[in-house]
């Protein structure tokens, strides 16, 4: 059958929705899905630019064809100004080196450790809220962001960032509040401008670049044996064989460090984050989730080998995943004219697509508002059959590199808080999801935190 052109929607139309765009990109995207249920081509001015809301038409592009689509975007081009060229943006063999490089560094045995850096971060967290008078508010925001910063910097660098650790959320925040700022600013001013947001970004960037070289700097110093992440970095690109440029492999080490750092901790902070609040709404699940963590735990920090023994707090990150995913939407660039369910992509085209949004489809999962972690007991995940109902990390070879990863720490983080602690939406908080890098609760997330 030969192929058609998408349905384009009017300038009225999109004129209609220019401030639901702005204001609530989720809602939009919510609702283009239900009214254009394959694929629409949308009136933006420059190169032709595709929504995607049907699961086979996404398979295509992220699985069966994915060699035709790039990251060359505004989305990926503006995170880069904080990753630089890590494996996050980075394209074609230069990705696909990056990858089979840093592959290794999230093998079984990084995951093996991995509980013992969770019990830490979680101590620490512990420690601090054990010492809270009795109805003291708390940004779990901002709790969950710290936490799961000190995790990265142990699991994958065998470092806890030292004096720099508490400068570090704050910093990654205001960079890519600056990285949404220049994606959705039609014409952004050169980075060379100093504009206030130019200057914002560049300090941010500085905090990350310094802890980066600091952290560098202390492990050619040191003697001890670390086999991690860095060590890999180090090793690969700092190799004294002649034929390596010494600059070239400092900015390659530090834009992946960076890329690690920024997207290891923030997807994470942001799914427990929001785990953290449906389950403080929803007390039978609280009650579940609390009584297999006792069962399991017992109050003791939580090892790797405790995973398979907590399914609830599993199904409970998983469910939080589909109505909360980190990465909200995800873009390519055709390389080359492409055919996508039925219809003609022009080589050059802006496709985008929207987790937040598939995860939303009734007919991919019924009453798809409604916060249920049995949808994720085994053998009964509810998709409609399709095999990419469910994108938190992504699909095909671009799948995230840090997907085991990022369900370990997330599980057993989830399942040490509920534990020792019982945690309360504030009455009257009204939570605002914000369409940032990742979806986050808008103006932090104040709760209560008390003992159990």
């Amino acid at each position: 059958m030969a192929s058609v052109q998408a349905p384009r929607v009017t300038g009225g139309w999109m004129l209609r929705r220019a401030h639901q765009m702005r204001a609530t990109p989720l809602d939009f995207l919510v609702a283009c899905s239900a009214e254009f249920e394959s694929v629409v081509e949308l009136p933006i001015p420059g190169r032709p630019v595709f929504y995607l809301s049907d699961p086979d038409a996404i398979a295509h592009v992220l699985q069966g064809n994915h060699r035709g689509y790039g990251k060359d975007t505004v989305q990926y081009r503006s995170l880069s100004a904080v990753t630089g060229d890590g494996l996050l943006v980075s394209d074609g063999a230069k990705w696909l080196r990056s990858r089979r490089l840093m592959q290794p560094a999230f093998g079984s045995n990084t995951l093996g450790a991995l509980g013992q850096h969770v019990g830490i971060a979680v101590d620490r967290l512990s420690e601090t809220w054990w010492r809270l008078s009795p109805g003291t508010l708390v940004d779990i925001d901002r709790a969950m962001m710290r936490t799961t910063l000190d995790v990265v910097g142990r699991a994958l660098f065998s470092t806890d960032f030292g004096p720099a650790a508490a400068r570090l959320p704050g910093a990654v925040q205001q960079a890519l509040e600056r990285v949404v700022a220049r994606a959705r600013t039609p014409v952004p001013l050169p980075a060379w401008v100093p504009s206030p947001g130019n200057v914002r970004l560049r300090r941010a960037v500085g905090v990350l670049d310094q802890t980066v070289a600091d952290t560098v700097r202390e492990r050619r110093a040191s003697t001890a044996v670390n086999p991690d992440l860095l060590d890999l970095l180090l090793s690969s690109f700092g190799s004294d064989d002649g034929d390596s440029d010494e600059a070239e492999d400092a900015s390659a080490v530090r834009d992946q460090m960076v890329t690690l750092v920024v997207a290891g901790h923030e997807t994470v902070a942001s799914a427990l984050t929001w785990a953290l609040w449906l389950v403080a709404g929803n007390p039978a699940v609280a009650d579940k989730l609390a009584t297999e963590a006792r069962a399991v735990l017992g109050g003791r920090a939580p090892t790797a080998a405790d995973s398979p023994k907590l399914p609830y707090a599993r199904q409970v990150l998983d469910e939080t995943l589909r109505l909360y995913p980190p990465a909200w939407v995800l873009s390519r660039r055709a390389l080359a004219a492409d055919e996508v369910a039925g219809v003609q992509v022009p080589a050059g085209s802006l496709v985008f697509m929207s987790p937040y949004a598939l995860h939303r489809r009734p007919a991919l999962w019924p009453d798809p508002e409604r916060f249920d972690p049995d949808r994720f007991e085994r053998d009964r995940v509810e998709t409609g059959g399709s095999r990419v109902a469910y994108l938190p990390f992504g699909a095909g070879p671009r799948l995230c590199i840090g997907r085991e990863f990022a369900l370990l720490e997330g599980t057993l983080i989830l399942s040490a808080l509920a534990d020792r602690f019982r945690i309360w939406r504030l009455a009257g908080h009204r939570v605002r999801p914000d369409a940032a890098v990742t979806v986050r609760p808008r103006d932090g997330l104040p709760m209560i935190v008390r003992r159990r």
